[in-house]
């Protein structure tokens, strides 16, 4: 395994937990602000909505490496990127 496989490898994993954590907030955020399954009850919309809000960069600076990497690994596996 070359030195670039090693660190997409690892780039993969060290983005997917706080790639799921943050897509889970995102979710939960979500149904917050809506009402649905009684989570209204746990926090108001507003504030709901002001974290839902703040989740969209952090979400999107975890999924554009991880997507990139694991994409590139999978392209490897598949054999559509030669060594």
């Amino acid at each position: 395994m070359t030195h670039f496989n090693r660190m997409a490898l690892n780039t993969v994993r060290v983005t997917s937990w706080p790639l799921l954590l943050l897509v889970i907030a995102s979710f939960v955020t979500g149904y917050m602000m809506s009402g649905r399954y009684g989570l209204n009850t746990t926090m108001k919309p507003e504030k709901a909505l002001i974290i839902h809000k703040l989740l969209h960069w952090p979400l999107l600076a975890v999924l554009v490496p991880h997507t990139i990497a694991a994409v590139y690994l999978a392209f490897k596996r598949w054999g559509w990127i030669k060594s």
